[in-house]
């Protein structure tokens, strides 16, 4: 039986640490995210940093990945910025892979 409790609590500390690791790439991939729409939309310096908190926070208002996209989307439009909606979830899953990366690396 004790072998099985270590077992179960490697699983538990596996899983701890996995969830750790997508929510902190989450972030960074909606912090990445937000300075590359802040760019499209022409936001630079303090502004475009103020834009990509207000990404980051977006995320908070569903599960899933769809309320970020819709920010970005929504916002997209009203600044007649042409993204494709291929084109912005596209990046985002490369922004994913970059932010997997960092976290990884401890970045």
């Amino acid at each position: 039986m004790d072998s099985f409790d270590k077992r179960k609590e490697g699983f538990e500390k596996k899983f701890a640490y996995d969830e750790e690791l997508r929510f902190k790439a989450t972030a960074r991939r909606n912090r990445l995210l937000g300075l590359w729409a802040a760019e499209k939309l022409g936001l630079t310096g303090a502004e475009g940093e103020a834009y990509a908190k207000e990404v980051v926070i977006s995320d908070l208002e569903a599960p899933g990945e769809n309320d970020v996209f819709a920010k970005v989307r929504a916002d997209f439009d009203a600044k007649g910025v042409t993204q494709s909606d291929h084109q912005i979830r596209r990046t985002m899953e490369e922004l994913m892979a970059r932010a997997i990366e960092e976290v990884k690396k401890g970045k």
